[in-house]
């Protein structure tokens, strides 16, 4: 591996590590095991999310509706559980939503050839809408089920339950791309759907998978938001659509530089959280987080911007 190639695959986890010894020397709370449990803790929904618009974006595809999707399946869940029904019927019922919007996006993409970034705004917008008008614009608020609110704020050997979901998840996601034909699939037909085809891969099942998965991986995210904060309203997932995407950017422009990659997503979430971790202990303004996720993004798609035009318009 000649030095350039070094550099481009391993230098932006280089400046991670950089930005976390850097926070670790100028704020003396930072290293303590109780900070670095909940910088995890907080990405855990993030990383989620991201995880599903990374399985999008493999198979060429994006996504844009992932957050509201969310948002709406926390509203089915939070308001099943809110007027006293089962907690698996709830998460069934939440589950079950976010995993047909990820159907319908993948079937326009497809059938019907809209680009994804038009389908996914589209669907977007009705996912706002219905949330909006299944809880009239409030959140539902409530002493709910102890064993659905353990989903996100229970522990397992002191370690918060989120973590352990969300390293699974990460986990499952890494070896289906990587360990298996499904991956090994998806993959090519993101990398080069008309050879795929030829070479007899199903390129528009795969492209719906993709989708499909992005939504199921919002369906769990909102799930597990909405147990964590006890509440559910029509805007809960909204502030994750910049962060997952920037995650996602950040992570491919390491070990793939350009190309999505679930390890990628997986640092790039970390560093995200990092950062906002450490802007908050050294007292930095509000506001600089959303001017370093900008910076992120730009610098991010000035790497991958044909991987990103693909995914946008199919060209």
């Amino acid at each position: 591996m000649t030095r350039a190639d070094a550099v481009s695959r391993f230098g932006t986890l280089a400046a991670g590590v950089a930005v976390f010894l850097g926070f670790a020397v100028a704020s003396e709370h930072f290293l303590t095991v109780a900070n670095q449990l909940t910088i995890l803790r907080q990405v855990s929904f993030l990383l989620i999310l991201s995880l599903g618009f990374t399985f999008a974006l493999i198979a060429a595809e994006l996504d844009l509706s992932f957050a509201n999707v969310a948002s709406l399946a926390g509203v089915v869940t939070g308001g099943l559980v809110h007027f006293g029904h089962s907690s698996g019927l709830a998460i069934a019922a939440g589950l079950t939503v976010a995993l047909a919007f990820g159907i319908v996006n993948g079937l326009l993409v497809t059938r019907l050839k809209i680009p994804s970034l038009i389908a996914t705004l589209a669907t977007a917008a009705v996912a706002r809408g219905l949330a909006f008008m299944a809880t009239d614009g409030v959140s539902w608020v409530g002493r709910w089920d102890p064993s659905f609110v353990w989903l996100g704020r229970g522990k397992v050997l002191g370690v918060p339950v989120l973590v352990v979901w969300s390293a699974l998840l990460a986990f499952g996601a890494w070896f289906a791309i990587s360990q298996t034909r499904f991956g090994v699939w998806l993959t090519a037909t993101g990398e080069a759907d008309e050879a795929a085809r030829l070479a007899g891969i199903p390129i528009r099942r795969m492209k719906v998978w993709g989708l499909t998965l992005s939504g199921l991986f919002a369906g769990i995210g909102a799930v597990l938001l909405t147990a964590s904060l006890s509440s559910a309203g029509p805007t809960s997932a909204g502030d994750f659509l910049m962060s997952g995407i920037a995650a996602v950017l950040l992570g491919m422009t390491m070990f793939t530089p350009g190309k999505p990659n679930m390890p990628g997503t997986l640092l790039g979430t970390l560093l995200i959280g990092v950062l906002a971790n450490g802007l908050v202990l050294v007292g930095a303004p509000y506001y600089a987080q959303d001017i370093a996720l900008g910076i992120i993004i730009l610098g991010s798609v000035a790497i991958s911007a044909s991987t990103l035009t693909k995914a946008a318009f199919g060209l």
